[in-house]
């Protein structure tokens, strides 16, 4: 049994901007798999960071907990226009897994946003509370553990879930259930469907690809991953994610382009391509099981 003060000095490592990035990210994660009021409460704290790579996680762990205890800073997150686009994003989303239908409207309001990123997000957050309430109970544990923003499609067929994937005419919510389901799947096949939509238009559904194949940590991918990570014209958002699943992979193909694009003149893709390494390192250490790009602590 964890105390309060054990809790409360993981909670300071967080917030310390003086500690590494890295270390405070493993206290992020540990104090998700904590859970409780005081995680959410020292998870809270560290939004006035000055590192948009460490808000963007905090609203992903709090998402992921699902507390409704997170709601209200989630939503403070969200409106906040001066938090940067992958930051509100990620707080949209998180509202969206937590799951309570009472963060409606406010999704519905920010569907309209200008930034197109937060925009989709919160259509895609409306869309899943929308599903979960024509649907008696929710969609089956994810096989890695997370809540997505979209259920899986029933669909088994890898060629015709590759078709849903990057049918750009289809909804967004619609073409995520396609690639939540080819995750779901796995295999190489699977794998190079989804590489193919980091061609695909949208910035975040690109950046959610690099999420799904750093669940997957295939090595299939890593060509495509790594054309991602080192495009100048990518948008950080994406690029960040195809580190973050470079370094969850974590096999000798990945090192170089981390080594070298962890000096990156984009702070949010310099910061992740360091914690990649992290991840790297603790994967082939056989200590930790990283997911979303981090650390996610084994059971």
């Amino acid at each position: 049994m964890v105390t309060e003060e054990e809790v409360a000095a993981i909670g300071r490592t967080l917030v310390d901007p003086a500690q590494p990035l890295p270390a405070r990210f493993r206290a992020l994660f540990t104090l998700r798999n904590l859970g409780g009021r005081a995680a959410v409460d020292w998870i809270s704290r560290a939004f006035g960071d000055g590192s948009a790579l460490l808000k963007h996680e905090l609203a992903f762990c709090l998402g992921q907990m699902r507390d409704e205890a997170a709601i209200p800073v989630l939503t403070r997150v969200l409106q906040d226009t001066g938090q940067e686009p992958m930051v509100r994003h990620e707080a949209g989303e998180a509202l969206g897994a937590i799951g309570n239908p009472e963060v409606l409207d406010i999704l519905r309001h920010y569907s309209e946003d200008p930034v197109v990123e937060v925009a989709e997000t919160c259509q895609l957050a409306v869309r899943r509370l929308e599903w979960l309430q024509e649907h008696t109970q929710e969609p089956g544990a994810s096989p890695y553990l997370s809540v997505d923003p979209a259920p899986p499609a029933e669909e088994t067929d890898v060629a015709e879930l590759r078709r849903a994937l990057l049918d750009e005419s289809r909804p967004l919510f619609d073409r995520y259930r396609a690639m939540f389901a080819l995750r779901n799947l796995g295999g190489r096949e699977a794998v190079l469907a989804l590489a193919d939509g980091l061609r695909c238009g949208s910035a975040l559904f690109r950046h959610e690809i690099g999420y799904v194949l750093g669940q997957m940590q295939d090595e299939a991918c890593v060509p495509q991953l790594t054309v991602a990570l080192r495009s100048r014209t990518e948008s950080p958002m994406v690029r960040h994610e195809c580190a973050e699943a470079l370094g969850a992979i974590a096999r000798p193909s990945c090192l170089e382009t981390l080594r070298a694009f962890a000096r990156d003149e984009e702070r949010v893709v310099r910061e992740s391509c360091q914690v990649a390494l992290d991840m790297y390192e603790y994967e082939n250490g056989a200590q930790f099981q990283y997911a979303d790009g981090l650390c996610k602590l084994q059971a």
